[in-house]
C-alpha cells in the first residue's frame, strides 16, 4: 500500500506501525511550532527514508498532487487542519482518533473523559469523511481508565494504543475497510473553555483532584483576590478545617494552600495569567 501521512510527533508510532506491514510512504504531511516542535521527529524519520517531508497545510492541489505519485491512502492522525474531498484523487484515507467513537468526536477529547470520571476508553480508525471523526468505523480497541488516571497517563496510553491499532489495520486493510460500519448518532465535544479549566476553591477535594488530573500540564486555572493562575501541578487532600472555602491558608515560596470545603488545595506549579475582571457597577 503506498501512502502518504498527515500526522505530528505524538502519533508518530502510527507511520512506523504501518511501514512495519509493508506500506510504502510517499509523502508526509505535519506541522511545526515555534514553541513546541510538533513534527520534527516524524520529519526527521521521514526524511532519514527519503520521503518528502511538507509543513504547510495539506490543500486539494497537494490531495491531486499524491494521485500523480501513484499513492492509495492518505492517513491522518492529530493532523492540524481539516483536510478536503479526498476522493476524486485517492482510493482510501482513514483518520486515528483517540476515543472510542462516536463517543469523543473533537479535537481533545481525553481531558472531557477525565473530568465526567468515565471508567472505559479507547482509540478508533474510522474513514475520513467530511465531519470530523464521523466516517464508518473499520476498528476500535478499549481499555478501562483508573480512578486515579491523569491527562498524562491518558494521553501515553492513548498513543501506545493507537500504534497497535495502526498495526491491525495494516494487516487486515482490505476487509476492514470493505467491512467498515456506521458509527451512529454521536455528540461533537468542542475543546474545552475557559470556564472549564477554573479550578473551584469553593468545591470539595474531589472535584479539585478530578480537575486537576484532567487538565495536567495543559493547565487549569484558579481565581483568587485580584489574580487569575494557570496551574500547572498541584495537591488536594481530605481535612477537617476551620477556615472559609477559598480562603488562602499557608504559603510557603511559591506553594500555595487554600480551603476547600472539606479539606485543603495545594498549588505547587502556576503562573499569573491576567488580572480578574472587574466587578460591574
Amino acid at each position: 500500500m503506498r501512502f502518504a501521512i498527515a500526522t505530528a510527533d505524538k502519533h508518530e508510532g502510527v507511520f512506523h506501525a504501518l511501514m512495519a506491514h509493508g506500506w510504502k510512504p510517499v509523502k508526509l504531511f505535519t506541522f511545526f511550532d515555534q514553541q513546541q516542535c510538533m513534527g520534527a521527529n516524524v520529519a526527521a524519520a521521514a526524511s532519514k527514508l527519503g520521503v518528502p517531508v511538507q509543513t504547510s497545510r495539506l490543500t486539494d492541489e497537494d490531495l491531486a498532487g499524491l494521485q500523480e505519485l501513484d499513492c492509495e491512502a492518505l492517513v491522518v492522525a492529530n493532523y492540524r487542519w481539516r483536510i478536503g474531498d479526498w476522493r476524486p484523487h485517492l482510493r482510501y484515507a482513514v483518520n486515528f482518533h483517540p476515543s472510542p467513537l462516536p463517543l469523543g468526536r473533537g479535537p481533545w477529547p481525553l481531558v472531557r473523559a477525565l473530568r465526567e470520571g468515565l471508567d472505559e476508553w479507547g482509540v478508533s480508525c474510522h474513514r475520513l469523511s467530511a465531519d470530523f471523526d464521523a466516517g464508518d468505523l473499520l476498528a476500535q480497541a478499549r481499555f478501562a481508565v483508573a480512578q486515579d488516571e491523569t491527562q498524562e497517563g491518558l494521553d501515553l496510553r492513548c498513543q501506545m494504543a493507537l500504534r497497535d491499532l495502526a498495526a491491525t489495520v495494516a494487516e487486515g486493510f482490505p476487509a476492514l475497510w470493505r467491512q467498515a460500519a456506521p458509527q451512529g448518532p454521536a455528540d461533537y465535544w468542542p475543546r474545552w473553555s475557559e470556564a472549564d479549566r477554573a479550578l473551584d476553591l469553593s468545591g470539595t477535594v474531589a472535584q479539585a483532584q478530578r480537575q486537576l488530573r484532567a487538565f495536567g500540564l495543559l493547565e487549569c486555572t484558579a481565581r483568587f483576590g485580584p489574580s487569575l493562575v494557570a496551574v500547572r501541578r498541584g495537591v488536594a487532600w481530605l481535612q477537617a478545617h476551620p477556615h472559609a472555602p477559598g480562603t488562602l491558608v499557608h504559603g510557603q515560596g511559591r506553594h500555595l494552600v487554600f480551603a476547600l470545603r472539606d479539606g485543603y488545595l495545594g498549588l505547587l506549579d502556576w503562573t499569573f495569567q491576567a488580572p480578574a475582571a472587574a466587578p460591574a457597577p
